[in-house]
């Protein structure tokens, strides 16, 4: 984009005060070029890609980037730990894998997902960005988990909005190294939710260790990020294969 270009888009809030009220964390000055970019590389590939409804500067910010970065933060802290793998199942047009890599640059994350246009455009973005830790998957997350290369390779799994709890669970722990742990980010959730991943968990050798209850900054819309440790061998060793 040429800088007059740039210069008439619209600007993402800075939000200085409340990243750090809620989340114990906040965007460096570089940090906040790369959402600003990543805002502006969003609304151009929408006029094509049909990539998100959520397009005006303050619920772009809390619906994409807050929301994204509320899973992990301040639950993990900015780290220096090079080693820690992330996948993030059925990232769509990049969310929450885009602002968690742009958050996290020392975590190494793959972001999947099965329809390869997206994908297209999210490897611009990496490129575009100079995001060095990120890296696309196009598979669906139950052939990916079913390789050898992946199964047990992960130390956190990240899953928005895709499928049943339950679902989003068997996805997720045939990945997950021991010990490793996966974020369900849901909206509203209930005890009965909490007990339909019981036969999964109980299968694939994970428990809910921590359910994380909030509200979003702007909206007040209710969130949830469901925590689920992997504590022992799953009872089987290979997933079922799920119906398309």
């Amino acid at each position: 984009m040429t800088e007059e270009l740039t210069a008439n888009l619209p600007q993402l809030p800075a939000m200085d005060e409340l990243w750090l009220e809620t989340l114990s964390w906040q965007p460096s000055a570089f940090q906040q070029g790369q959402f600003q970019k990543l805002y502006e590389l969003v609304l151009a590939g929408n006029e094509r890609l049909n990539l998100t409804r959520i397009s005006q500067p303050d619920e772009f910010w809390e619906k994409h980037l807050w929301d994204s970065l509320r899973g992990v933060f301040p639950s993990y802290k900015p780290e220096e730990n090079s080693d820690f793998k992330v996948i993030d199942i059925g990232t769509g047009a990049g969310f929450p894998g885009l602002p968690v890599a742009i958050g996290q640059p020392n975590w190494q994350i793959k972001l999947l997902d099965s329809t390869r246009k997206k994908l297209i455009f999210i490897d611009s973005v990496l490129k575009e960005l100079g995001i060095e830790n990120g890296e696309t998957i196009t598979a669906r997350a139950e052939e990916l988990n079913r390789h050898f290369d992946h199964r047990q390779a992960y130390n956190l799994v990240l899953i928005r909005a895709v499928g049943a709890a339950s679902l989003a669970a068997e996805y997720s722990l045939p990945l997950l190294k021991m010990n490793g742990t996966a974020i369900l980010y849901r909206g509203h959730w209930t005890e009965e939710e909490t007990q339909s991943l019981e036969p999964v968990l109980k299968k694939w050798g994970g428990e809910v260790v921590f359910i994380d209850s909030f509200t979003t900054p702007l909206s007040n819309s209710i969130r949830n990020c469901i925590h689920i440790k992997k504590t022992s061998k799953p009872k089987q060793n290979l997933p079922r294969k799920l119906n398309p």
